[in-house]
């Protein structure tokens, strides 16, 4: 078998070897927790078994959907926000050492801070529990992107960025041809870091503006569920939460694959004589 040969059906079999592995682990401890929990006779309020957790995500789907619609929304907006925001910053750190020195130490201060302790007070500075929902999912998913799209703006190879500066180029030419290529990785690596943390960040400011919002989000059915002992709702919205953090972890990841697969043809393209 020539390495040619060999290299498809080797990339085919990882590919399938990482969707399986984890189901069959998965499959393989709810299947122990099922059995536990009935071997035992656990109480359904100390260790729901996942069949139980199952069935309460089914009769109460329609709070949860509505919930999930909530969280999700507050999740992606914030994470819009982080992304214009991170790379727009990280943009203006490249043109200005001075500025990046300046700014830095404050961005990692927001990084840094706990949210439990910070969205009480900003409850109380703005009021409007959506817009906190917002800023405490901002100031989670805000760092990685930031500082790993300001990683890849200097990752550019010097030769290649005297080689523009030799003939010319425009800040443009620059950004679209050198910079952008060379800081994607990093943004994207930043991206699968922030996706999740958006949704942490929703989850928590929730738990703290519970009593303030119309309309509840999945933290909110999961603080309503503790309070009335209803443990098996507790954890449906738990593995709705889970379920989604996966989910787009994953599309986050198909991203990257397709995004910088596709940058990898065009350079293989370029080099190609004629």
């Amino acid at each position: 078998m020539t390495k040619d040969e060999y290299t498809p059906r080797s990339a085919a079999v990882h590919r399938l070897l990482r969707i399986a592995a984890p189901l069959v682990l998965g499959l393989l401890v709810l299947a122990g927790w099922e059995a536990a929990v009935r071997a035992w006779d656990i109480s359904s309020y100390l260790l729901p078994a996942p069949s139980g957790v199952a069935q309460a995500m089914w009769d109460h789907r329609e709070p949860l959907f509505s919930a999930w619609t909530v969280t999700l929304r507050t999740m992606l907006l914030a994470l819009a926000a982080a992304v214009a925001g991170g790379v727009a910053l990280a943009a203006l750190f490249n043109t200005s050492r001075t500025l990046e020195l300046s700014l830095f130490p404050y961005a990692v201060t927001l990084q840094v801070t706990p949210l439990l302790a910070i969205a009480p007070l900003l409850l109380i500075w703005i009021h409007d529990p959506r817009w906190v929902m917002l800023l405490c999912a901002w100031i989670v998913a805000f760092f990685p992107i930031l500082s790993g799209t300001a990683v890849g703006l200097r990752s550019t190879d010097p030769g290649l960025e005297d080689l523009f500066r030799l003939y010319g180029a425009s800040r443009w030419q620059r950004l679209r041809l050198l910079l952008a290529p060379t800081a994607l990785p990093y943004f994207l690596a930043g991206l699968r870091v922030s996706v999740n943390l958006a949704l942490v960040g929703a989850v928590v400011a929730e738990f703290v503006t519970a009593a303030a919002v119309e309309r509840p989000g999945l933290a909110t059915i999961i603080f309503e569920a503790q309070y009335r002992s209803d443990t098996e709702r507790a954890f449906a919205a738990l593995a709705v939460i889970a379920f989604t953090g996966v989910a787009f972890y994953l599309a986050t990841h198909l991203l990257s694959e397709w995004l910088q697969g596709g940058w990898r043809e065009r350079r293989r393209a370029d080099r190609r004589p004629g």
